[in-house]
């Protein structure tokens, strides 16, 4: 499937207060992004960097790099958090971000990581929840998601967030999460496609 760039979906820019009260941006990545999500990487723990990716990566490999950054915010959503200090310089906490997936354009695949440090605090939450809504409005009827058996956050996240959760049939380390969204049926619902 081959999707049209879209603008930048501005409407998606959001403040919030986490559970601490921290002021947090969440806003749609842009191509510029890419040296915030390497450092954003680096400063995830091999454990976390591992539940996000389910192998082990020492560096962000540049062709992933490259895909991170070129989004359509259509049938590739990408929202990152961020905090910024006193002299407005800012740090990526959170990434969330969803692909349609190209044989069923009403599915998508989503996958999250927050760093280390502001884990617990609801930024994930906050990043699910804006990620589900931006795909019922894009037409998406499915979001699923694979996550390690051993990532119990994730898996409380997603049951807390109404996911359905079951072992993979193919892998036994991997568990499968998936949620039918609420929304508008029909052919005028379904992803714009090039």
């Amino acid at each position: 499937m081959t999707c049209t760039i879209s603008r930048y979906p501005a409407h998606l820019i959001d403040v919030v207060h986490v559970a601490d009260r921290s002021r947090i941006t969440i806003r749609p990545t842009l191509p510029q992004d890419v040296e915030l999500q390497r450092a954003f990487f680096r400063t995830l723990s091999a454990e976390s960097r591992y539940c996000r990716f389910m192998t082990r990566l020492r560096e962000l490999p540049d062709t992933l790099a490259e895909r991170f950054a070129n989004i359509d915010y259509r049938c590739h959503l990408a929202l990152l958090a961020e905090v910024f200090d006193e002299t407005g310089q800012e740090t990526m906490i959170g990434e969330a971000r969803y692909v349609v997936d190209a044989r069923d354009p009403m599915t998508c695949e989503f996958a999250i990581a927050v760093a280390d440090a502001w884990q617990a605090r609801g930024i994930a939450r906050a990043l699910l929840e804006r990620l589900e809504r931006q795909a019922v409005a894009s037409g998406i009827r499915r979001m699923i998601g694979d996550t390690l058996s051993t990532n119990k956050a994730m898996q409380r996240l997603a049951a807390r967030a109404g996911y359905g959760i079951r072992a993979s049939l193919e892998d036994a380390d991997v568990t499968k999460l998936e949620k039918v969204l609420a929304g508008p049926v029909g052919p005028s619902a379904r992803p714009r496609a090039a």
